[in-house]
C-alpha cells in the first residue's frame, strides 16, 4: 500500500481525476528532465546556437567556443545520446548537425521568451 505523502485532502477530486488522466507517465517526464539538463548547460547551449546556424565538426566547434577538441567531442557526445544532434561522416571529418527542426523550436522560443521576460522585468 502506497503512503500518503500529502497533507491535503481534495477538495475538487473531480479535477485531480481529469488532470491525472492526462498527466505523462512517470518515464516521459524523466526524458523530458533529462533533455532540458541537457540544454541547460552553456556550452552545450552555445554548441546548439551555433549548429542552428550552420553544420560543423568538433575542431571548428572548439576553435569558434574556444575549448578543446576533447572537451566539445564530450558534450557533442551527451547531445548525440539525447537526440538532440546528429553526425554523418565525410571521408576522415565527422560533422554535426541539429537532430531535426523541433530543437530549433524550442531555442527560439526559449530566447523570445526570455528576451520578452527581460523587458518587463526592466520596466519595474
Amino acid at each position: 500500500m502506497a503512503t500518503k505523502k500529502s497533507d491535503c485532502e481534495a477538495l475538487f477530486p473531480e479535477k485531480i481525476a481529469m488532470v491525472q488522466q492526462g498527466m505523462p507517465v512517470i518515464e516521459d517526464i524523466q526524458k523530458v528532465v533529462t533533455f532540458y539538463k541537457v540544454l541547460s548547460d552553456e556550452t552545450r547551449l552555445k554548441i546548439l546556437y551555433a549548429l542552428k546556424e550552420q553544420e560543423l565538426c568538433a575542431g571548428d566547434i572548439a576553435v569558434l567556443l574556444d575549448m578543446t577538441k576533447s572537451a566539445v567531442s564530450h558534450q557533442l557526445a551527451v547531445m548525440r545520446k539525447m537526440h538532440q544532434i546528429k553526425s554523418r561522416r565525410e571521408g576522415k571529418n565527422v560533422f554535426y548537425s541539429l537532430d531535426d527542426e523541433h530543437i530549433v523550436d524550442i531555442l527560439e522560443e526559449a530566447m523570445v521568451h526570455m528576451v520578452h521576460t527581460g523587458e518587463e522585468m526592466s520596466e519595474d
